[in-house]
């Protein structure tokens, strides 16, 4: 099989494909964001689309505001997800695997892999649209001991969240870094976004039209998208664009408790106590996180891991001397761990 261009480009010995899932999952959402989505796909070396050999299959999430562009483009002296892969399994680190790199953007920024009335469907797209499409078109382990999820961020929480809400689909995860605690990560944001929308008359339509032409935007600007996206995900109103339940009061910043309790129904501090027995049926269970972590991200992954012991289920948990940026090198400790976990 020849070698496609982007994987000349990025200097693999395998190769990478980009395919394009048509999810129904997707279809008519109140973003009008395309249901078309690019899904790349990782081919070892030695893959051959007519012989007998089956490979597991990680799944990669990305975090909010990245996109599959983003995970498999190059970068001077940076490797990206599909070079980490290539390069362990090339050098024997880990076995072969297939690598699928999933598109979960909304116009918001990010979709945090939830079904929603607001965004569409996404955990349905990721468990029934992408694995299916994945399972159809290459030679996969189609059960769950041949599937494992990893992501980063955003991509970490929806690691977490579908092996605990969609038990039977993925046999291990890993957490780089992912949303937990909302508590402590989330909270501090919403005056900086409360302040935000009120500059703009407290319309979030008008908001997130005024971000997108602008030729460059302020770090308040980001952050204030940022609590829409989670909005959309966790607190959506109805099928009606920006139509959203915010966890604070638009007139004085006031936190609203009873939305802020509809999201933390989706916090892995909170869900995982609900889920022992999805947690527990899992090969592998990997949470990592910087001690830096702007977000405080490390204290939800303490608090999370220690939860998961306290119900007797082991775990993977490391904490690195970094922040929250730029730890794409932690594949290097994930992958194979994730790859040694599976069936093959």
């Amino acid at each position: 099989m020849a070698q496609s261009e982007l994987g000349r480009l990025l200097k693999l010995e395998g190769d990478v494909r980009i395919d394009v899932v048509d999810s129904p999952a997707l279809r008519d959402n109140a973003l009008g964001d395309s249901s078309a989505r690019p899904l790349a796909v990782y081919l070892p070396p030695g893959y051959d689309p007519e012989g007998s050999r089956r490979y597991p299959v990680i799944y990669v999430l990305h975090g909010y505001t990245g996109d599959v562009a983003a995970l498999v483009s190059g970068r001077p002296w940076e490797t990206n997800v599909v070079q980490w892969v290539d390069r362990l399994i090339t050098q024997d680190a880990m076995p072969a695997v297939l690598l699928a790199v999933v598109d979960g953007f909304t116009r918001l920024g990010g979709s945090q892999y939830l079904d929603s009335v607001h965004n569409g469907d996404y955990a349905t797209y990721v468990v029934r649209d992408v694995i299916g499409h994945l399972d159809a078109a290459y030679r996969t382990i189609p059960s769950e001991g041949g599937r494992a999820v990893v992501g980063k961020s955003s991509g970490g929480f929806g690691s977490m969240y579908l092996c605990m809400e969609r038990a039977g689909v993925f046999g291990a995860f890993a957490s780089h870094s992912g949303d937990a605690n909302f508590l402590q990560s989330y909270v501090p944001s919403f005056v900086t976004a409360q302040r935000t929308l009120e500059a703009h008359g407290n319309d979030i339509a008008a908001f997130v039209e005024s971000f997108e032409k602008k030729p460059k935007r302020q770090a308040e600007e980001y952050t204030t998208m940022e609590m829409l996206a989670y909005a959309a995900a966790y607190s959506p109103r109805e099928r009606a664009a920006f139509s959203l339940d915010l966890p604070w009061n638009l007139r004085t910043g006031a936190v609203e408790h009873e939305v802020m309790a509809r999201w933390l129904e989706f916090d892995p501090c909170e869900l995982c106590l609900r889920r022992g027995t999805e947690l527990g049926r899992l090969r592998l269970r990997y949470v990592d996180c910087g001690r830096r972590d702007e977000y405080g991200l490390d204290v939800g992954a303490r608090i999370f891991v220690q939860r998961l012991r306290e119900m007797g289920l082991s775990v993977h948990h490391e904490e690195f001397d970094d922040d929250h940026r730029n730890v794409g090198y932690r594949y290097a400790v994930s992958l194979p761990a994730l790859a040694h976990a599976l069936e093959r």
